[in-house]
């Protein structure tokens, strides 16, 4: 039983896998020569955005009843709402291949500096190869997220539910990150542990990539204070953010302005599981990612992604650590449920 609990979660972990209504921004106005005057240019862009995603309309004598009835039917389905988003597609293309050229020259960056610091990786300690994990984690974090804050910066002022990480208000039913957050957990949990079961029913192996991965990372599991703290501020921390950031805080919302809400969450969640670079994870990774889409979609906030996704990651990490720690074998654990 413990072994086919480690192997569900394993298995569906992006660690193991290697890895009120909203208001319009009104249009822009300066000051010049002591007159405020009027920007048309955007102000016919923002109110064509609005007419053709059959937005509330502005109208300034409403007698307050329709306008309240409709905000409380956005409030209710803000899992529909698209957002406005500032930029075209040209954008989106560019912006996506800087993140993933980022990520992959930051990689080859260390690969080359360390032996011309003089570092050999294979005769390192595990808790030196944690840390170098962590650096190497942390280094590509900022640089990509440098790519997508340097683009947005150039949109600004950016609508206020667009790479959005509030703290604030947790406990609000509606877009409560932490409320939200522990929905969305229990929901990935029952929702990826059933994909499982159906999934093995028809598979009978786990592939040789995804098995050699978990090997891996298996030695700095638990070896460790050190090691387990690198561990879990990867999983936890860095990998979240990053991961939230590009897929949900960038991804999904851009597609938005193309498609509806439901759409751009299935969209973003294929790419999500295809990132990974592990097919056979593909169904258990894309309803994670579906989950993830969802909570914030309905939160506009991406702490609550990044909530759900740590637990998700880190919570495999103390387990498996817990479980060693209680004299199993992990590795024949994960081999058994394989």
């Amino acid at each position: 039983m413990v072994s086919q609990m480690i192997s569900c979660l394993s298995k569906s972990s992006s660690l193991f896998c290697i890895s009120g209504s909203r208001s319009l921004i009104p249009p822009k106005t300066y000051n010049r020569g002591g007159l405020c005057r009027f920007s048309p240019g955007f102000a016919s862009r923002r109110l064509s955005t609005v007419n053709r995603r059959k937005w509330r309309s502005a109208c300034i004598s409403n007698s307050g009843k329709e306008t309240e009835g409709e905000g409380k039917l956005q409030g209710e389905w803000r899992i529909l709402e698209r957002w406005e988003v500032p930029w075209e597609w040209q954008t989106v293309s560019l912006t996506s291949l800087a993140c993933g050229l980022s990520f992959v020259l930051t990689g080859l960056t260390e690969m080359v500096a360390l032996p011309y610091l003089g570092i050999d990786v294979q005769k390192l300690s595990l808790d030196d190869k944690a840390e170098i994990l962590f650096l190497d984690q942390g280094l590509t974090t900022l640089a990509v997220l440098a790519v997508i804050f340097t683009v947005a910066k150039t949109f600004e002022p950016l609508p206020e539910d667009i790479l959005r990480y509030d703290l604030k208000q947790p406990f609000n039913l509606q877009k409560g990150w932490l409320v939200w957050s522990g929905i969305g957990l229990v929901g990935a949990v029952g929702a990826i542990a059933l994909t499982g079961v159906a999934l093995s029913l028809f598979r009978t192996e786990t592939p040789e990539r995804e098995v050699d991965s978990l090997m891996k990372l298996l030695p700095l599991i638990g070896s460790s204070n050190i090691s387990t703290l690198s561990l879990v501020g990867i999983t936890g921390v860095l990998a979240p953010l990053l991961e939230e950031t590009v897929f949900r805080g960038f991804f999904m919302v851009s597609l938005t302005k193309w498609v509806p809400t439901p759409i751009a969450i299935i969209i973003s969640s294929a790419a999500f599981a295809l990132a990974h670079l592990t097919p056979g994870e593909f169904p258990q990774l894309f309803i994670l990612g579906s989950v993830l889409g969802l909570s914030y979609a309905q939160t506009r906030n991406l702490i609550t992604p990044m909530v759900i996704h740590g637990f998700w990651n880190s919570g495999v990490i103390l387990l498996l650590t817990f479980l060693q720690v209680q004299g199993y074998d992990i590795k024949e654990l994960l081999l058994q449920g394989n």
